[in-house]
């Protein structure tokens, strides 16, 4: 059976390769703006099946995953800051604060659309930065394209208070812990 990471997240990539298993990318085309009063794991959850939905008819044999990552601060969901300055800006806005990251994984059996869905939450806290110390970690790691302004697999685990999570692999972007369970029910265990 086919395996397809519906994602062009080299994030992703890297973290399914871990499992060990064969797959190819396929790069999902959906939009991805937000919907009216949607919350952060909906809305994740939503993006995670509409990435493997959109990859569907290019492999109607496969195993899909899809997967999406929110970040809510309150009622705010926190986007990726693509530029150094808007790095600065969310890791001010966030020294000492808490936020929840919403980490969906949906597993689609092309061969009868039947979904599997689970969203992770992980509790941040951040530490209290300085704004040298931001500055500092920004230059060294340039997180530009991450959701909250950091990368926990490399330094940015050094701006981090606390990390609370049932699966730990989730704040990277990809639950692999419920990856594994889904894919066990479909007889594609890792091992």
């Amino acid at each position: 059976m086919q395996i397809v990471l519906a994602s062009s997240s080299r994030y992703r990539k890297q973290q399914l390769d871990t499992l060990g298993v064969p797959f190819v990318c396929a790069r999902p085309d959906i939009d991805e703006s937000r919907q009216d009063n949607e919350d952060a794991s909906t809305m994740a959850l939503r993006l995670a099946a509409g990435k493997a939905r959109a990859v569907a008819a290019q492999y109607p044999d496969a195993l899909i995953i899809g997967s999406d990552q929110t970040v809510a601060f309150g009622e705010q969901i926190l986007g990726k800051p693509g530029s150094f300055d808007a790095a600065v800006r969310q890791l001010q806005q966030l020294r000492g604060q808490t936020v929840i990251f919403h980490s969906a994984v949906v597993l689609l059996d092309a061969r009868n659309n039947t979904l599997q869905q689970h969203v992770v939450e992980t509790a941040v806290c951040y530490r209290q930065l300085s704004d040298a110390q931001i500055m500092s970690y920004l230059e060294r790691d340039t997180p530009f394209d991450c959701a909250g302004s950091f990368k926990s697999e490399s330094l940015g685990i050094a701006i981090l208070a606390s990390v609370h999570s049932d699966d730990p692999s989730a704040l990277v972007g990809l639950p692999l812990i419920a990856l594994t369970s889904m894919l066990n029910h479909t007889g594609a265990a890792p091992l």
